[in-house]
């Protein structure tokens, strides 16, 4: 049986997507493993926000060109953002690349992979050229009959190709795309050219899929989008004056065995009153939610063309802290944008240290190519960059410490999720408000939601012991599947 290997940089939509390659692969007779050593197929699922990410992954495919030398029948590929933005010239400093999938194209994933193992096996055959998506090209010298195959062309309705995904043994929660691209154009970010417009897929198609991984025992699901709440603005029409994601968070809210529902990320101008509503009248919405901050500096929000200011934005997460009582609010910021003075600076720390988030994740501003933030003066110098960066760490950590302390002596509902990824002795699972927690059972827990009492806490997660009925402790049964009244922690 052949085996691949795939490694994920990057979002969840990006998880989302390796998990869809690997069934159709694993449909195909594949088998997946876990060190790429020893896999006959080896893809790196990409991300390009930051140049981290890129360089990462081109340093590993560099690093996997001794395995091409020693096991030359071995597929090699990228896929995914880096891949949609770079192409053919992926090709150029890898040889032993084999293949380039855009964003547009993992459903074609498994038959590229077939024809190169064909091509590979046959070791004969012209190379194709022209303009023609796919593009076959030669990779290697002449005489050597390797052919590379680039697929980033855009393909109409691609995103009613986003289909079922592979789930691990018992693996209680899933991420669903609901949607692909992105129209905002923020002058930081290049996804609008990796993902493409915005293509949303019907209300029909994704509750079929949720119904689907609840009949598989999945009890939470986070749907996914690039800004997740402007779901369907363009192809679907509002309703009771309820906008299309409204209306998807409805129809899949009333998914019976469905526990939790999510949803990631979306943007503050999508916030309207009608979502705000949903916050507090739907049970199955978790207790979080992910708002994009970026920055506290007006001006710099307008030189980003975030669409918000600081104001609107304090006054979004006041609304919605009323609308569910408990909700934890995270964030993303960014520090040394552009044009970034001290002053700026500091109003985006003041607004940190005013909503007092529960987590967020702080990065360095990264320039990309082809975005316009890239061509701005008063470009940032990387000491002020990294000065910003640890400063406001210092701010998060504190705040989002006391955050997890006030759960301490408390019980916490847990959605356990396997194995902790820092101590496989132990368990892990996330809180309503997204907590991890981590505590010692039986692994047949896994996939199953139950209270766990905190007796400690950090800046990042909680530890503590499952409160189980003592049948349930000994033989892993059902803990509990309650959808209605919530607890909010």
């Amino acid at each position: 049986m052949p085996k691949f290997f795939i490694k994920t940089y990057g979002c969840q939509m990006n998880e989302r997507d390796s998990e869809q390659v690997a069934l159709s692969l694993t449909a195909r007779g594949y088998e997946r493993v876990a060190e790429e050593t020893e896999a006959d197929l080896v893809l790196l699922n990409t991300c390009s926000v930051r140049d981290m990410a890129d360089q990462k992954a081109l340093g590993k495919m560099g690093m996997l060109g001794r395995i091409a030398k020693e096991r030359p029948h071995v597929v090699f590929g990228f896929l995914g953002c880096m891949a949609q933005a770079r192409g053919e010239s992926l090709l150029k400093n890898l040889p032993h690349v084999d293949l380039v999938v855009g964003t547009q194209k993992f459903h074609r994933v498994a038959d590229y992979v077939q024809e190169l193992v064909a091509k590979k096996t046959a070791r004969s055959g012209p190379s194709r050229t022209g303009t023609l998506a796919p593009y076959y090209s030669p990779n290697c010298a002449m005489d050597d009959p390797r052919f590379s195959i680039v697929d980033i062309a855009e393909e109409p309705g691609s995103q009613e190709t986003i289909r079922e995904q592979q789930l691990a043994p018992r693996q209680g929660t899933a991420f669903v795309s609901i949607m692909q691209g992105c129209n905002m154009h923020c002058t930081f970010c290049i996804v609008p050219q990796t993902r493409g417009a915005e293509r949303s897929r019907s209300i029909n198609e994704i509750v079929r899929e949720v119904r689907d991984l609840v009949a598989r025992g999945v009890k939470e699901v986070t749907l996914l989008g690039q800004i997740v709440n402007l779901y369907g603005r363009h192809e679907f029409p509002k309703i009771d004056n309820k906008s299309p994601f409204v209306q998807l968070l409805e129809a899949v809210h009333q998914v019976d065995g469905l526990d939790r529902l999510r949803f990631t990320s979306p943007h503050p101008i999508g916030f309207r009153d009608d979502l705000i509503d949903a916050i507090a009248r739907l049970p199955k919405l978790a207790e979080h939610v992910h708002l994009p901050l970026q920055s506290g500096s007006n001006k710099i929000l307008k030189a980003m063309h975030r669409a918000y200011t600081a104001e609107k934005y304090v006054d979004l997460v006041h609304r919605i802290q009323e609308a569910r009582k408990g909700i934890a609010i995270t964030t993303d910021i960014i520090v040394g944008f552009p044009g970034e003075t001290e002053t700026d600076y500091r109003r985006t720390r003041d607004l940190v240290e005013q909503i007092q988030f529960d987590n967020a994740f702080i990065f360095r501003y990264s320039p990309r190519r082809d975005t316009p933030a890239v061509e701005m003066p008063e470009q940032i110098e990387e000491p002020v960059n990294d000065k910003r960066n640890q400063d406001l760490l210092r701010v998060v950590n504190e705040s989002a410490r006391r955050a997890n302390e006030r759960l301490v002596g408390r019980d916490v509902e847990v959605l356990c999720e396997g194995q902790s990824k820092t101590n496989q002795a132990r368990l892990m699972g996330r809180t309503r408000t997204n907590k991890i927690v981590v505590f010692e059972s039986d692994e047949r827990l896994a996939g199953e939601i139950f209270d766990v009492r905190v007796e400690q806490a950090n800046g990042f997660s909680l530890y503590g012991t499952p409160v189980l009925p003592t049948s349930c402790a000994s033989n892993g049964d059902h803990v509990r599947h309650r959808t209605d009244s919530p607890r909010r922690t």
